[in-house]
């Protein structure tokens, strides 16, 4: 397969199978090559996929990574772009950076940290804000907020995983934290879970719910729910009719766009799906993704 292969540090996270579909697949509890790479894309997406992942399975056939193929930070769209080099202390979220017009950015959730790529992170612009969606992506919050010199943000419900937070939000009423962009508490995954609402355009869901590539609609990882999936159900209940938005950015699962109508629509029958639903064990292996 031309080289390309996934090593057995692989923790089955999900991040090459989003970054590189098709090519790397789920079997047996973790990623594996389904074919070898046909043309300079899929090239490309295996680097993405390789310079994503947090344990650097997903490897070329000698081994080695060359820093020249790292395409990251990863233009999604014209106001965000995806960071790479997901941690392995944040079980593997994506972080993203958030253009204002400004000139300005604001980054949520956070990669590994290294001081190379925190530098690299300000050459498409000074990061005035670190949000934090909750406390399992909190790890390295603090580390790029001082580097940055930005304010690091979190909720209440989660202030002991970033104690020395600069901006605390409480209660569950939105608040904008700055021009066009608003934070939302969405207790559920965690107490002190928030989804961060951009432009009425992009939609930074934390682990509140993602883009299932197995059901082709938004869903909520229901098997890995810490907190309640009650109060994630009337969280997602008071979330219909107020959020706007294009684009579905989750820390964990797939991302997609689609017409915001489309996207309210969506909402709206992922909070009538998940108000039918139970509390359950924790299971990681029952997410569909």
């Amino acid at each position: 397969m031309d080289g390309w292969h996934v090593d057995n540090r692989c923790m089955n996270c999900d991040v090459a199978r989003q970054f590189a579909p098709g090519l790397i697949v789920e079997a047996d509890g973790r990623s594996r090559l389904a074919r070898p790479p046909h043309g300079p894309d899929d090239t490309g997406a295996l680097h993405a996929a390789a310079f994503a992942c947090p344990t650097r399975s997903v490897r070329p056939g000698d081994g080695r990574l060359d820093p020249a193929d790292d395409p990251f930070p990863m233009p999604l769209d014209p106001g965000v772009l995806v960071c790479g080099h997901n941690s392995r202390q944040t079980a593997g979220a994506t972080s993203y950076l958030l253009r204002r017009p400004t000139g300005t950015q604001m980054m949520i959730d956070t990669p590994r940290f290294s001081t190379e790529l925190a530098d690299r992170w300000t050459r498409t612009g000074p990061v005035t804000d670190v949000l934090l969606t909750h406390r399992d992506h909190a790890a390295h919050g603090r580390r790029y907020a001082d580097h940055f010199g930005a304010r690091l943000w979190v909720h209440e419900g989660d202030l002991d995983a970033a104690p020395d937070a600069d901006r605390v939000l409480r209660g569950t009423d939105e608040v904008g934290i700055a021009p066009g962009v608003t934070a939302y508490p969405l207790p559920g995954h965690t107490r002190g879970s928030v989804l961060y609402l951009a432009d009425d355009r992009y939609c930074f869901t934390g682990d509140s719910f993602y883009w299932s590539r197995t059901t082709g609609d938004l869903a909520v990882a229901e098997s890995v729910t810490w907190y309640s999936i009650e109060e994630l159900a009337a969280s997602l209940a008071r979330a219909v009719g107020r959020l706007r938005f294009e684009w579905v950015l989750p820390g964990h699962g797939g991302r997609r766009r689609l017409p915001a109508d489309e996207m309210a629509a969506r909402l709206g029958a992922l909070a009538r799906r998940t108000a039918l639903l139970e509390p359950r064990p924790v299971d990681f292996t029952a997410t569909l993704w």
